[in-house]
């Protein structure tokens, strides 16, 4: 590696890391004045306090570091430019694409660092970000899917209620369907279903079970009965969140197990899985962008290339919040939705490359 490389790699890591290390604490300190009436209230531990922006700081560094890496990019770019340095680079010689590889080298190093946080630190920091959340500030309501909850057990089993509250463990309008060779064997209803964690039976008020016969149904009828069903609250109604707090191969299983179930959040789920890579690779898209952008000394000076970048940056983050959305509410794919930002951005990269060479 030449001396060139090593100078613009360093500035380039160097840059992106002080860049993480100055805004993570104004994160802090704006979540922590929005939130800090409710902690008092509901008087939260410290040490859960310090252990939630623990989890805090690798959530918000994941969720906006490709922010962090195109501004940071752009920033010491442009001082390069406007001290000439890039105009001496390129006169003795050096072709524009020569002088991009360092670049390169340190958007990979960015793409692994971005591969491993959210495939080992993310999930685990998500969960304690959401766990604290929704357990201190919010109502705890909102956590799972409350209205019309309706699942596959199993390939046979089927269960269905209009109306569910987790604190209580009560459902409402309950019905489990089994089937036998697609053809349905008996019915069960109850108008409230109750979870015991005690001994993880469930009682059933108002019960009804119809068996189908060849000929004729048979009809039981009881007030109340306890039993045991194949399934449990978090097979149930799973937080909203789960996905975020599980490993790719946890995810993959789960993917799968939901899908047999007929999951109504397999999209979301799905894009959840997807960003875990388009995010990181979005690393090179971002500073290509970012080098062809502010590589050329303006009369505005940095001012112009920031602003430029801060528009660019934001664009791209609100193209990737809005096909995310599009993928978890409508029928589009989810892996066309989250890696249409990147392609996208980069033909926006190729096109402002070619422009840059010139």
């Amino acid at each position: 590696m030449k001396i060139i490389d090593k100078y613009i790699l360093q500035r380039y890591l160097a840059t992106f890391f002080v860049m993480l290390i100055m805004f993570i604490p104004i994160g802090i300190i704006v979540d922590v004045a929005e939130k800090v009436n409710k902690m008092l209230e509901n008087k939260v531990p410290v040490a859960d306090i310090l252990i939630y922006y623990y989890n805090f700081t690798i959530y918000f560094a994941n969720m906006l570091f490709p922010i962090f890496l195109f501004l940071s990019v752009i920033w010491f770019t442009s001082k390069l430019a406007n001290n000439t340095e890039i105009v001496a680079i390129l006169s003795s010689g050096i072709a524009f694409s020569r002088f991009l590889r360092p670049y390169i080298i340190g958007a990979t190093f960015v793409c692994i660092f971005a591969v491993v946080m959210g495939l080992f630190l993310v999930p685990n920091a998500s969960k304690g970000y959401n766990d604290f959340k929704y357990t201190y500030l919010k109502n705890n309501a909102e956590i799972r899917e409350t209205q019309d909850v309706y699942r596959q057990i199993n390939p046979n089993d089927f269960i269905y209620v209009s109306n569910f509250s987790y604190i209580s463990k009560t459902g409402y309008n309950f019905v489990f369907e089994h089937f036998k060779d697609n053809k349905l064997e008996y019915k069960e209803t109850a108008n409230r279903i109750t979870f015991n964690p005690a001994d993880s039976m469930y009682t059933l008020h108002g019960y009804k079970k119809r068996q189908i016969g060849a000929l004729n149904d048979a009809l039981i009828s009881e007030n109340q009965k306890v039993t045991k069903l194949p399934f449990d609250l978090d097979d149930l109604t799973p937080v909203i969140y789960i996905a975020e707090t599980m490993s790719l191969g946890e995810l993959n299983k789960f993917i799968e197990k939901e899908s047999s179930r007929g999951s109504s959040n397999i999209n979301n789920y799905l894009v959840v899985k997807y960003r875990k890579f388009s995010i990181p690779i979005s690393a090179f898209i971002l500073t290509i962008i970012a080098v062809s952008v502010s590589s050329i000394k303006r009369r505005g000076g940095m001012g112009i290339n920031l602003a430029v970048g801060i528009l660019l940056a934001f664009t791209y983050i609100f193209f990737d919040k809005i096909f995310g959305t599009l993928a978890e509410k409508s029928s589009i794919s989810p892996l066309i939705a989250v890696w249409t930002p990147n392609f996208v951005f980069g033909l926006l990269a190729i096109y402002l490359l070619r422009n840059a060479k010139r």
